[in-house]
């Protein structure tokens, strides 16, 4: 599996990033129970406008297995969306893109992510990941997210290895 950024200017790749988004985000709305998760109705238009930084898993023969995407401020990664296509799910697509973020692009630097409290498969690969379960939210009626974290580490101080060592 080779892991590279994503050009969403592409059309191809970003209807392929859509695709993936709304089947996976389908099975989310189904875990949770909860079927207004604001990116399963985002027009493909709409995906494109956010101000993102996507990176995407290819599988041998070239085709997108899942993706990733992230924005970042000063003091924190906020990683936006983890989608795996379905046919991919339990490949280690999403471990593997998670990974590469903790480890290879952002060691050391605080990382946060959220998902539906009910969504088992995405709190189990934050947790075993190494990611810190903050507290649950409530941004609707229905619906509990989970919040999860890692903290900043002084990288300068462990070798340069950031977080790497717990990941």
């Amino acid at each position: 599996m080779q892991i590279r950024a994503l050009d969403l200017t592409d059309d191809a790749t970003a209807a392929a990033v859509h695709r993936i988004g709304r089947a996976a985000y389908t099975v989310e709305a189904e875990l949770i129970g909860f079927d207004g998760i604001p990116a399963l109705g985002e027009s493909l238009a709409e995906m494109r406008a956010h101000a993102l930084h996507w990176l995407g898993a290819f599988s041998g023969d070239g085709t997108l297995d899942g993706f990733l995407a992230w924005e970042e401020e000063a003091d924190v990664v906020s990683i936006d969306r983890l989608c795996v296509d379905p046919g991919r799910f339990r490949r280690g697509v999403g471990s593997m893109l998670l990974r590469h973020v903790l480890v290879e692009m952002f060691p050391g630097r605080a990382v946060e992510v959220t998902t539906g409290a009910a969504n088992a498969p995405a709190v189990t690969l934050y947790e075993r990941l190494g990611l810190t379960r903050g507290p649950d939210f409530s941004p609707v009626p229905g619906l509990t997210m989970a919040s999860f974290g890692r903290a900043a580490t002084n990288a300068a101080c462990d070798g340069g290895r950031g977080s790497s060592d717990r990941v």
